[in-house]
């Protein structure tokens, strides 16, 4: 009985370390999914940061620019920033002051294949450089979409929609410059940052 018990015993001393090894590697790995969650927590509060100017921008501040369109549209720019990343954001509403839905022209996404085939957009749309003598496109990602509010097809009578456009930054100096839209007035703008 004694060769049993230590048998036994043996495959106790045995089981009780692997046990242990198991349980701290899975404590381990639940330890990597709780940072995992915090990085999407500094994420989302950068997100509800990013959202706290967008409620300042809605004050009865008055917008930098306003582009009149076809049918009652209104491009109203509400910002124009410089960027650390070698950009300039230029963002706003775009509102049908009609009283009837308007399909959003087609010409606003502009004329380039790349860009017409990743669906309606302000891709169309041009910052101008009077004294540097250059005009900025909207920026392309590397599957050739560009970096402005798409899909969108129509505005109903009184309704806006928040758009944004992403262009190359000019040089530092510059700090002013004509938006241009295909079908809309142009109007000078004040790039901030």
């Amino acid at each position: 009985m004694s060769v049993g018990f230590t048998t036994k015993a043996s495959r106790g001393l045995v089981a009780v370390p692997i046990v242990v090894v198991l349980a701290l590697g899975l404590a381990g790995c639940g330890g990597g999914g709780d940072d995992d969650d915090k990085p999407d927590a500094s994420v989302s509060s950068s997100r509800s940061t990013e959202s706290k100017p967008d409620a300042q921008e809605g004050k009865s501040e008055d917008p930098l620019a306003e582009l009149q369109g076809p049918s009652g549209l209104m491009l109203k720019v509400t910002l124009a920033q410089r960027d650390a990343g070698g950009f300039v954001t230029v963002s706003g509403d775009l509102k049908n002051d009609g009283d009837k839905t308007v399909t959003i022209p087609a010409q606003l996404s502009g004329s380039e294949t790349e860009i017409v085939r990743n669906g309606r957009s302000l891709g169309g749309a041009t910052l101008v450089d009077s004294k540097g003598k250059k005009r900025y496109y909207v920026l392309r990602d590397t599957d050739g979409r560009p970096l402005t509010t798409t899909n969108f097809s129509a505005v109903k009578a009184g309704e806006s929609l928040p758009v944004f456009m992403q262009f190359p930054a000019p040089p530092t100096s510059t700090t002013e410059m004509t938006l241009q839209l295909p079908m809309f007035s142009a109007a000078s703008i004040a790039i901030s940052g």
